[in-house]
């Protein structure tokens, strides 16, 4: 498996060895977005094509397009460990929301 990019969207990628051809869907939406190819340029101009044909039916259909991340998301942890985020945040002289994307950010590298 492989991750291919294009204009924000991620996609995964397999071949199929039976039938010769790269199979590959777009990751993180509720929307469903695929394509195949039998090299990689083919494979490429289809992942373009198919994320062109879904923003084309978007916007025929008057709806926003589904971005593959907003910039926010929801975590639930035990309250002790919500506390002691809390403490080292105020001690860093940080939000909290400031201080575990800084620590977020370290730990994705």
């Amino acid at each position: 498996m492989t991750v291919m990019h294009h204009h924000g969207y991620e996609a995964l990628v397999e071949y199929d060895e039976e039938a010769e051809l790269f199979h590959g869907e777009v990751l993180n939406l509720r929307d469903v977005i695929t394509f195949q190819g039998r090299s990689v340029d083919e494979l490429k101009q289809a992942l373009a094509d198919s994320i062109a044909d879904y923003l084309a039916f978007c916007a025929e259909r008057g709806e926003e397009p589904e971005k593959p991340f907003s910039g926010q998301f929801v975590v639930r942890v035990d309250p002790g460990l919500h506390r002691a985020a809390a403490s080292a945040a105020r001690r860093a002289g940080l939000s909290l929301n400031k201080w575990v994307a800084r620590t977020l950010e370290k730990a994705a590298g």
